[in-house]
């Protein structure tokens, strides 16, 4: 059984998810305080922060091509 190529939805989701983390553990890095989201709650913080990665990974997937591919025979 061939493997399909991946799709390129899911590769544009993934990179996204990946410079996203690394762009968060850069600015932990730099400012290792919470003054970038200072103004915030703490819980409102716990909530904000894992919401980036997933709302930035949802819209590099929503706005990827799809990946055609020929119709399956059996």
């Amino acid at each position: 059984m061939a493997t399909a190529p991946v799709e390129t939805k899911v590769k544009a989701a993934s990179a996204a998810t990946f410079l996203v983390g690394i762009a968060i553990a850069v600015l932990n890095a730099v400012a290792a305080d919470s003054s970038l989201l200072g103004p915030l709650p703490a819980w409102l913080q716990a909530i904000t922060l894992p919401l980036v990665p997933t709302a930035l990974t949802w819209l590099a997937g929503y706005q990827a091509r799809h990946t055609p591919r020929s119709p399956i025979s059996s």
